[in-house]
């Protein structure tokens, strides 16, 4: 599954304007000495130099809680001489959501419960006994306190052929998301997409599980495969810029369910 799994990561920044394409872009240079937070219309505002940065489509960025705005300024002070918008993921992930505005809300509600429909968790291996095995003890706990938690139930299949899941799961998945706001809309398709699992980014909302097991769950078809044929160095190197994009949103999470 994971090499589906992948192709959909390569493209989990289309649409919405939820992440700039930043390669192959050249990088400009850092214009601001100081960087603070300071109070906006509806909220809190980084401030550069005294004038808050705007959106790549010139949108105001002001975001309502101040805990935020502080993470951003945080990324905005560890700047160098160039800005490099890769290394300021909570900043995009903010960008991405003024940029996509109150009218993609709900088809961003639904892209999550559309993911959580064909998820990672659901579609098994037949083979190997190893693997199989790992995968029941690690997705079926998810599973198990997904159903318990929602009072739903979930219908996994081995193979890639589409299983679909009961209509009754899919509506309480996306009634417990109608209360999400714009930015943790984004935030978690952002984390589906670095998971592979819509049902995980729920899990994580919920506070069913954490950080670390839902990266632990996100990756058991591949750390399987290290175990078996060792790392390899290129994988490696997008995992760990996979791990910085998933923690930044954590922390994005964590700040808008407070």
């Amino acid at each position: 599954m994971r090499e589906f799994l992948e192709d959909a990561e390569a493209h989990r920044d289309d649409g919405y304007g939820r992440a700039q394409h930043l390669n192959k872009v050249e990088l400009p240079k850092r214009f601001y000495k100081d960087v603070g937070v300071g109070s906006a219309a509806g909220g809190f505002a980084v401030t550069l130099d005294g004038k808050s940065p705007r959106t790549p489509g010139q949108k105001p960025v002001v975001v309502p809680q101040q805990a935020l705005a502080e993470l951003m300024a945080a990324e905005w002070a560890a700047q160098a001489e160039f800005i490099d918008p890769k290394t300021m993921p909570a900043v995009r992930l903010v960008n991405s959501a003024i940029e996509a505005g109150e009218e993609r809300h709900d088809a961003l509600r639904a892209e999550i419960v559309k993911y959580a429909g064909n998820d990672l968790l659901l579609y098994r291996a037949d083979t190997p006994r190893e693997l199989v095995a790992e995968q029941e003890r690690v997705w079926d706990a998810v599973l198990v306190k997904l159903a318990r938690h929602f009072d739903i139930a979930f219908q996994p299949t081995i193979g890639i052929v589409h299983q679909p899941q009961p209509q009754t799961t899919l509506d309480r998945l996306a009634t417990s998301l109608a209360d999400t706001s714009l930015i943790e809309a984004v935030t978690l398709n952002s984390l589906t997409g670095l998971s592979g699992s819509g049902l995980l980014s729920i899990a994580l909302r919920e506070k069913l599980m954490d950080a670390e097991e839902i990266w632990t769950a996100a990756h058991v078809d591949e750390d399987y495969n290290i175990r078996l044929w060792g790392e390899v160095h290129e994988a490696t190197e997008r995992r760990e810029k996979r791990r910085l994009e998933f923690d930044a949103g954590v922390k994005v999470l964590g700040i808008v369910r407070q």
